[in-house]
């Protein structure tokens, strides 16, 4: 699904109006994103709306590893936006995190290389967030709902994160005898220190958006409902200042870089962690996988943004 919000003539209408030739190269229809263009506030907004459990599955972390080979496509012509925001259309949650049956699934057979697939996938998808692409753009995560395990790593490798004061993070994976492998140590030792990091990684609770944003994790707090407000406000105050802000995230990656080789060599200490789980511990994850499930067949169609169609 396309939306463009108003006003925003970047697609053309009926009568055939003039589009910018980087979002003619831009590819806007995939099975899990939904991509806006608002033009005028320069801003690419890409809501996840999977089917069934919303978490990061093959499908959403292919369509999102191409949305950005489509940002870059749309830059190499021109330079439309701004701001990339990374939000989701699921009510009540931002993202669950990592296919936990995928990960039970692997480690029963001790399929490492499947492990590997999946955390390369995940860490590309966080790391080209980090970076922005490599492009003059500014990212940000708007949480509306649940950011729990990847889902909470995703978040942390943007440049900001908008959370409602209803939305919950957790990294449950100490529960199942695991860590979270995706980048959260690495992002949240650059945002919080090591220390705080690693109690916050290893207590497995929930924190709300206001403890986080006290904490430092997150960056804006908007009133319950309010996320995507926030969010239009926060750019609109950058306004004429968005080249100072744009160089500000920059120099902060590059006075305490995440490189895509540390995000790697995580990863292959997750695979080793994960292989070393007991049978009791993938039945935790299994049960965990199926208490989501449960959550998800409760919500109505609308929950998933459906309601139109």
């Amino acid at each position: 699904m396309t939306c463009i919000t108003k006003p925003a003539p970047l697609f053309p209408t009926a009568e055939g109006s003039p589009r910018s030739s980087g979002t003619r190269a831009l590819r806007t229809h995939y099975d899990t994103l939904e991509i806006t263009i608002d033009e005028a506030a320069r801003t690419h907004w890409c809501h996840m709306r999977p089917y069934g459990r919303p978490c990061f599955t093959a499908e959403l972390l292919r369509d999102c590893a191409e949305v950005h080979r489509s940002l870059r496509t749309m830059f190499e012509l021109d330079a439309p936006v701004q701001y990339h925001v990374l939000a989701s259309r699921t009510a009540g949650v931002f993202n669950l995190g990592g296919d936990l049956v995928h990960f039970a699934e692997s480690i029963r057979a001790g399929n490492r290389a499947a492990l590997r697939r999946y955390g390369e996938a995940c860490i590309r998808i966080a790391y080209d967030n980090y970076i922005a692409c490599d492009l003059p753009m500014i990212t940000i995560a708007l949480i509306q709902g649940d950011a729990l395990g990847g889902g909470f790593e995703s978040a942390l490798a943007h440049d900001l994160i908008v959370a409602e004061r209803h939305a919950k993070f957790g990294l449950p994976e100490i529960l199942f005898n695991l860590f979270p492998g995706m980048g959260a140590t690495s992002f949240l030792n650059r945002k919080i220190g090591p220390v705080a990091a690693e109690r916050l990684i290893m207590s497995g609770r929930l924190y709300t958006a206001e403890e986080l944003h006290a904490m430092g994790v997150v960056d804006v707090l908007a009133e319950d409902g309010e996320g995507e407000v926030a969010v239009r406000r926060l750019i609109a105050e950058q306004g004429r200042k968005h080249n100072a802000h744009l160089a500000i995230y920059r120099a902060r990656r590059r006075a305490n870089p995440v490189t895509y080789a540390e995000l790697s060599d995580i990863v292959d200490i997750w695979i080793d962690a994960a292989l070393g789980v007991s049978e009791h511990d993938l039945r935790k994850m299994q049960r965990l996988a199926m208490a989501q499930d449960r959550r998800v067949q409760a919500l109505p169609p609308q929950a998933y943004g459906l309601a139109a169609e």
